[in-house]
């Protein structure tokens, strides 16, 4: 989305975490040292990513896409600026742990930028995200968090290493690419993290209008609840490219990378992911009504390339 969309939001990859290999690297098929290499494992994730440290974060200047709040956008809570006729506002919720948020510390990403989702996969430590967004170093997916909370519900995982498209842009034809997968190391006890969280299964999409339901988490910045939103709504297609698009207030910044659930399951609180918050502009229109519409890439055999080189060991 624009600086008001931009954002998880999840947005992934183009510095790497400590010990990550780069989007680049990644997607013209280099590899990494993996989990470990320079000591950014999850436990150490965790000791650095106290709950003083999270509260102490604070975005530095805007960026692309719904990973920052748009220039003379104020904050305010989803919905704030809705427009008369408007179909409909998201809601906070308590998050679900398949859903959480990036964290890192480099440059204009320090605070929770982007939102990323776990994803079913044969190794269960990959998390999807959109293709703009950059983790930079001591990267970390929260699960389900919680704001001000002296100890995450599903724990502080260290991001290994990225995966992109090399031919993503932030406009045109290669905006339809703009998705990412990454990869997390075990926890202290060396668990996976699908182990713990569950994890959503990856579907092509199955049609331009279909229904879904759309979590993100935008940044503090842009809405001071700080916590998760949640929408349910029937998307269309975005004219002129090869994405959906949906209409629903409260998608700010931080929201980029928010997946896009088929058939939500509300006892499992998981679902089939057919897209995520990202594509042209980095997944809406510019503009400060900008977080009442947002885009996604249309999964066909691109992302499942992807995927394969992702899970690949």
């Amino acid at each position: 989305m624009s600086a008001v969309g931009a954002g998880l939001a999840l947005c992934l990859l183009v510095a790497p975490a400590s010990g990550a290999t780069t989007a680049a690297d990644d997607a013209d098929g280099g590899g990494g040292s993996g989990r470990g290499a320079g000591g950014w494992t999850s436990e150490a994730a965790a000791r650095y990513w106290t709950a003083g440290r999270m509260a102490a974060a604070v975005p530095a200047g805007t960026g692309s896409g719904k990973s920052a709040a748009a220039p003379g956008e104020s904050a305010g809570a989803p919905g704030a600026r809705a427009t008369a006729g408007a179909a409909r506002s998201a809601r906070h919720f308590d998050g679900v742990p398949s859903v959480g948020v990036l964290f890192s510390v480099d440059k204009d990403a320090r605070a929770h930028h982007c939102t990323a989702s776990v994803v079913r996969s044969p190794h269960r430590n990959l998390i999807l995200t959109a293709g703009h967004c950059k983790p930079g170093s001591r990267a970390a997916f929260v699960p389900q968090y919680r704001s001000g909370a002296t100890a995450q519900p599903y724990g502080v995982w260290a991001v290994e290493r990225g995966f992109t498209d090399p031919r993503r842009t932030g406009s045109g034809p290669g905006s339809d690419l703009d998705f990412a997968f990454a990869t997390v190391a075990p926890d202290g006890e060396g668990r996976a993290l699908e182990s713990v969280t569950g994890g959503n299964v990856l579907l092509r999409t199955p049609g331009y209008s279909t229904d879904v339901t759309v979590i993100g988490y935008p940044t503090v910045r842009n809405d001071p609840a700080d916590q998760a939103v949640r929408c349910d709504v029937r998307t269309s297609r975005l004219t002129g490219q090869r994405q959906l698009r949906m209409e629903c207030g409260g998608f700010y910044g931080g929201t980029s990378g928010g997946p896009w659930l088929s058939r939500f399951d509300e006892r499992t609180k998981t679902g089939y992911v057919v897209g995520n918050i990202g594509g042209l502009n980095g997944g809406g229109p510019s503009g400060p009504d900008s977080h009442r519409t947002s885009y996604s890439p249309y999964y066909g055999s691109e992302i499942f390339r992807l995927y394969a080189r992702a899970v690949a060991r």
